[in-house]
């Protein structure tokens, strides 16, 4: 790195916590840290402040946690700070045009698609989903639409046939940190243009749906499959039990079988749906801890013939 540059890191959850520490590591000045309000959370309701803000906080960055940045005040502040940059990774507040043209070299995304495919609030989720075979992170330009910039670089990974939501988030949220530290110096001497998006190929990654989420056994199996790894660990695939209670379906693998969509078919639950069956190996009843399908089964007698709704 020729220059350190002055930042505004803006972004809220664990996923974004590694690219910050790799810019605060790599030197650079970060000036401030923007990041959505504390929420409650808890039994008590406490109010919780984002993985990013607690983590800048706890290592001295000024934090600032506006609602909004369409005010007047919100505006005059960010660009007060006079950034060369803002990075923004999953911040989840939409910037104004002003807030976008404020810094001297422009505002950064780390996204976490292979765009122009699932632009938007999920790309992780919609890639598994979909049975997508690789997915990555890209550092892109930020405008006015919604992940339609030019982007800078790429870093690429293949989705494997057990990668869950959780699992791809950890190697992503790493690569991408990686990627920002070598991209961003490049950005800032001109030595790397960014290069417009393919007008074929656009996909939207919708925001999750908790009506999506229920499990319905008349799909294929291979389906399923990936449906749960999508939505492990959140907010998770579920059905009903035998007994009426939920039951989060958190890891399974796809096997033959064949019988009426929702049955069990063995003592070690393995589930009949529309085409080929799914074995369940690990689920959490709602309000109780998570357990492997041998350890639920040793207190939640299930049998063959039982159905899940």
């Amino acid at each position: 790195m020729t220059q350190p540059l002055r930042l505004i890191f803006m972004g809220s959850p664990d996923f974004a916590v590694p690219t910050l520490k790799a810019l605060v590591g790599a030197g650079h000045t970060v000036v401030c840290v923007y990041s959505q309000p504390p929420k409650p959370a808890g039994r008590g309701k406490a109010l919780r402040p984002t993985p990013v803000h607690a983590w800048a906080e706890a290592h001295g960055l000024m934090v600032r946690t506006p609602a909004s940045l369409k005010t007047a005040q919100a505006q005059e502040e960010f660009a007060a700070l006079n950034a060369d940059a803002a990075i923004v990774v999953a911040y989840g507040l939409i910037l104004p045009k002003t807030i976008l043209d404020a810094p001297r070299l422009g505002c950064f995304n780390l996204h976490g698609s292979l765009l122009p495919r699932w632009r938007g609030a999920a790309p992780l989720q919609r890639a598994i989903e979909a049975g997508d075979a690789e997915t990555g992170v890209q550092v892109m330009a930020m405008e006015i639409g919604l992940d339609t910039g030019g982007v800078y670089a790429t870093a690429r990974t293949p989705i494997g046939a057990s990668d869950t939501t959780g699992t791809l988030h950890d190697r992503l949220a790493s690569l991408g940190a990686a990627l920002m530290v070598e991209t961003l110096p490049k950005i800032a001497d001109g030595s790397l243009a960014c290069q417009s998006q393919a007008e074929a190929g656009v996909t939207y990654a919708a925001k999750i749906d908790r009506a999506e989420t229920r499990i319905d056994w008349h799909r294929p199996a291979h389906e399923l499959d990936r449906m749960i790894r999508a939505f492990s660990p959140f907010p998770g695939a579920w059905c009903l039990l035998p007994d009426g209670a939920r039951a989060k379906i958190l890891l399974c693998r796809v096997e033959d079988g064949q019988g009426a969509a929702g049955h069990i078919l063995d003592d070690h639950l393995k589930i009949a749906c529309g085409t080929g069956a799914l074995r369940v190996l690990a689920l959490q009843k709602e309000g109780k801890s998570a357990l492997s399908a041998q350890a639920f089964l040793a207190g939640n007698p299930l049998h063959p013939g039982m159905i899940l709704g």
